[in-house]
C-alpha cells in the first residue's frame, strides 16, 4: 500500500515493521515526530524518557533483553547521550539497536548545527543517511538488519528537510523478532579488563563493515550521459538538490551509508568522471575521507560550511541558472518570533525586566523571553544549564551578583537535565533563586508529555512527579509558587526570595493557554477614553497589542482574555468586552 508520508513517519513506519518492540525517546526539533508517530501502533511499547542519555540507556536495556530497540533524538540531543554510546560501541548488542538523530542545518529550531556523523566516526557506529521518506522506511529495516549481523547498534541520521518533507512510500507488513538473552560478562560488563579486549573487536568490526560499504546498494552510482566532464559524490538531501540542478546529465555516487565509508567505490567512480564535486551539507566529512584516501576532489573552497543548501545555491555554485518556483518574486512578511499572547511565562518575564534582574535563561519556548521589547534574558547555552551556570555566576559573584540574578527554566527542561544542578546548588550551598518555568508540557517541540505533567505518550495516567516535594527532598528549603499572570505577587516574591541568605525555587505555574484543556476567556478591547498613549501596555510585548492613532488596540482575534494588560494600565483603559 501506498502512502503520503512526511520523512519521520515514514522512518516510524520502518521500525514498526522491523520489529521494533521498545522506542524511548525525548523530544526535539526536528526528530519529535518520529517517536509520535510510532506511539500509534498498539503492539509495541514507547516513551518519552526524562532525557536522551536515558532513552539511549532504556533502549539498551530492551536490546540486551532480545527485543528490537530505537531511541530517537536531535543531534545536541546526542551530546547529552554519548557517554552510553560509545561504550554501547564496545559492548554491540543483542537484538538490533537503531538510534535515529536528526540534524538541523540553517537552525531552524536549535542551537547550533552540528553535524551528528562525527559521532558516527569518534564511536565507530554505522551510520545510515536517507534522502526521501521511501529510503527512511527502506533504511530503517536495513539498519537493523546490519545492527545485528555486525553487533553493533546503527545510527539513522535525518535532517529538518528530509523530516518532514514528503513523498510516496510503499508500507509493507511487520516482522517479530527476538533473540535470547545470554549471560555474557566478558561482553557486557565494561571493566577495564573487558573492555579493554572489546576494543580490538571494534576495530575489526569497521573494517568489515568498510568492505560492506563497498558493494553495499545503500551506496549507488548513477551514470550519467555525459553532458559534463565531472563526477558528483553527494548524500541525503544535497543528493535530491543536484538532482534537481541537474537531472541524468552528470554522474553522480550517492551515499547511503556516510559511516564508514567506501575507499575503493570512491577511486573508481573518480577514475570514470574526471574532476570530482562533494556536495555535502555542514562539514566535510566525505570530503576529508577522499582527500585521506588520496582521491582529488572538491569541496567546501567551492560549497558552504554553514547552513542548508538548495537547489539553487547549488546552481549558483556552478554558475547556472536556478530553476525558478511558484512565489519566489513574492515578497512574505517577515514574523518576529515571540511568545503567544497570553503565554504564563511573559509576566514573570516582564517582572524580571521591570527589576532589572539578570537572568540565565534555558533552552524552550521560553527563551522568547529574550527578544524585544522585554529582553528579559542574558545567557542561553543547552539543557540545564541555567541552573548551573546560575551557580558559578553567584559563586564567582558572591555577594555583587546574588541578590540580582536568577535562572528560568521549564518544567521539562528542569527534569531533563536541570535537577542535577539544583543538587548542585543545595550541596554546595550557593546564595541562588531559580525560576521553574512550569506550564504543564513540553512546550517548544509540540506538546509533549514529561514527567511533571502525570501522562504519558499515548496520554494515559502516569507517574507524577511533585516538583515542590523534589525540590524540598534535596535539601531547598525555601520554595514557593506564584501564578505569573499575578504581577503583584510574582515581584514581592521574587524579591522575597532574592533577599534571602539560602538557595531558594519560585515555581511559576501557569498551563500553556495553547494546551486544548485551557479555555480561552473573553478577549479584551481598549476604551480610547481611557487610554492616555502611554504605551506602558507595550512594554509588556504581548502580540495582541498593538498602537494605532494614539492609543492601544487588542486584536480580538489573538486576545485570550488573561487580564494582565488590564492590571499593567493605569488609567483601567482595557475592558472585558461587553462591559
Amino acid at each position: 500500500m501506498k502512502e503520503l508520508l512526511i520523512g519521520n513517519a515514514a522512518l516510524a513506519r520502518g521500525l514498526y515493521e522491523a520489529g521494533c518492540a521498545v522506542i524511548s525517546s525525548y523530544p526535539g526539533t526536528p526528530s519529535t515526530e518520529i517517536t509520535e508517530e510510532f506511539a500509534k501502533f498498539s503492539d509495541a511499547y514507547c516513551e518519552w524518557a526524562p532525557n536522551e542519555k536515558v532513552a539511549m540507556e532504556t533502549a539498551f536495556g530492551a536490546s540486551l533483553r532480545g527485543k528490537r530497540s530505537v531511541c530517537c533524538m536531535k543531534h545536541v540531543g546526542l551530546n547529552v547521550a554519548a557517554d552510553p554510546l560509545f561504550t554501547m560501541s564496545y559492548t554491540g548488542v543483542n537484538a538490533g539497536m537503531v538510534i535515529c538523530v536528526a540534524d538541523d542545518p540553517g537552525m531552524h529550531s536549535s542551537q547550533n548545527e552540528q553535524d551528528s556523523r562525527h559521532y558516527a566516526v569518534a564511536a565507530k557506529v554505522p551510520m545510515l543517511e536517507p534522502a526521501d521518506s521511501q529510503e527512511a522506511l527502506d533504511f530503517a529495516k536495513i539498519a537493523f538488519e546490519l545492527s545485528e549481523q555486525f553487533d553493533t547498534p546503527v545510527f539513522i541520521k535525518m535532517c529538518t528537510r528530509v523530516a518532514h518533507s514528503q513523498s510516496i512510500v510503499e508500507k509493507g507488513e511487520r516482522i517479530e523478532v527476538t533473540r535470547e538473552y545470554v549471560k555474557n560478562p566478558q561482553k557486557y560488563i565494561m571493566a577495564p579488563a573487558n573492555a579493554i579486549k572489546r576494543h580490538p573487536l571494534v576495530e575489526e568490526r569497521t573494517q568489515k563493515l568498510t568492505a560492506y560499504a563497498e558493494t553495499s546498494p545503500l551506496n549507488r552510482i548513477e551514470e550519467g550521459n555525459g553532458s559534463y566532464d565531472f563526477g558528483i559524490i553527494t548524500s541525503s538531501t544535497s543528493y535530491q538538490y543536484v538532482k534537481e540542478v541537474f537531472g541524468d546529465s552528470v554522474s553522480v555516487l550517492k551515499l547511503g551509508m556516510v559511516n564508514p565509508l567506501p575507499v575503493q567505490l570512491i577511486k573508481d567512480f573518480a577514475a570514470k568522471v574526471g574532476t570530482v564535486y562533494v556536495i555535502e551539507e555542514l562539514d566535510p566529512i566525505i570530503e576529508t575521507h577522499c582527500k585521506i584516501n588520496g582521491v582529488k576532489v572538491i569541496g567546501k573552497e567551492k560549497f558552504s560550511l554553514l547552513g542548508e543548501f538548495s537547489q539553487k545555491t547549488i546552481a549558483q555554485a556552478f554558475d547556472l541558472p536556478a530553476k525558478e518556483s511558484v512565489g519566489t518574486d513574492t515578497a512574505v512578511p517577515v514574523r518576529p518570533p515571540m511568545m503567544c499572547a497570553g503565554c504564563p511565562h511573559r509576566g514573570m518575564y516582564y517582572v524580571l525586566a521591570k527589576n532589572k534582574i539578570t537572568v540565565l535563561g534555558d533552552i524552550g519556548c521560553y527563551t522568547l523571553g529574550s527578544m524585544p521589547p522585554l529582553n528579559a534574558l542574558d545567557m542561553t547555552l543547552c539543557m540545564g544549564a541555567s541552573v548551573s551556570g546560575l551557580h558559578g555566576y553567584n559563586k564567582a559573584g558572591g555577594t555583587d551578583t546574588e541578590n540580582k540574578t536568577v535562572c528560568v527554566i521549564g518544567d521539562s527542561t528542569f527534569m531533563h537535565s536541570g535537577v542535577t544542578g539544583l543538587i548542585n546548588i543545595a550541596y554546595n550551598q550557593s546564595n541562588s533563586t531559580v525560576i521553574i518555568l512550569d506550564n504543564s508540557i513540553t512546550g517548544m517541540t509540540g506538546h509533549q508529555q514529561n514527567p511533571t505533567t502525570g501522562y504519558n505518550i499515548k496520554g494515559d495516567p502516569a507517574g507524577k512527579v511533585n516538583l515542590e516535594a523534589l525540590c524540598y527532598s534535596i535539601g531547598i528549603n525555601s520554595v514557593r509558587v506564584v501564578d505569573p499572570y499575578n504581577l503583584e505577587e510574582c515581584e514581592k516574591v521574587l524579591k522575597e526570595e532574592l533577599a534571602k541568605n539560602e538557595p531558594s525555587v519560585i515555581i511559576s505555574r501557569r498551563p500553556c493557554v495553547l494546551l486544548k484543556y485551557v479555555k480561552p476567556k473573553k478577549p479584551l478591547s481598549v476604551n480610547p477614553d481611557k487610554c492616555r498613549g502611554c504605551k506602558r501596555c507595550m512594554k509588556f510585548g504581548c502580540p495582541a497589542i498593538s498602537f494605532r492613532e494614539g492609543h492601544a488596540v487588542v486584536d480580538n482575534t489573538l486576545c485570550i482574555g488573561c487580564g494582565v494588560c488590564a492590571g499593567l494600565c493605569p488609567f483601567d483603559a482595557f475592558e472585558k468586552e461587553g462591559e
